[in-house]
């Protein structure tokens, strides 16, 4: 049976995501000192690559960032899924701009 992992405050743990933090004994543990805010950036941050390599080396990156006592995702706007705080100006902005430059 798999181990469980603390998800994060809107997103679920993918599974990817979990296998690699459980093949990794100091990443499990410093994944479940984070808060649960933190651990829902860093989810929400692997799920937002577009790219399955871009994913891979944001797994990748987690496990070895927590690892170094980093409590969130370096350079990342932050989750916009969450309904219950409003997204800042600042970061509205950011998303109006990739939106309109994906296109």
């Amino acid at each position: 049976m798999a181990k469980a992992l603390a998800s994060g405050v809107v997103h679920a743990m993918p599974v990817a995501l979990r296998e690699e933090l459980l093949a990794h004994p100091k990443s499990h543990a410093a994944w479940e000192s984070l808060t649960p805010l933190s651990r829902n950036e860093f989810i929400c941050w692997v799920e937002d690559a577009k790219k399955l390599e871009t994913r891979v080396r944001r797994i990748a990156r987690t496990w070895k960032e927590i690892t170094e006592g980093r409590r969130r995702p370096c350079c990342w706007i932050g989750c916009t899924h969450r309904s219950s705080k409003a997204i800042s100006l600042s970061v509205r902005a950011i998303v109006l701009r990739r939106r309109s430059t994906s296109r």
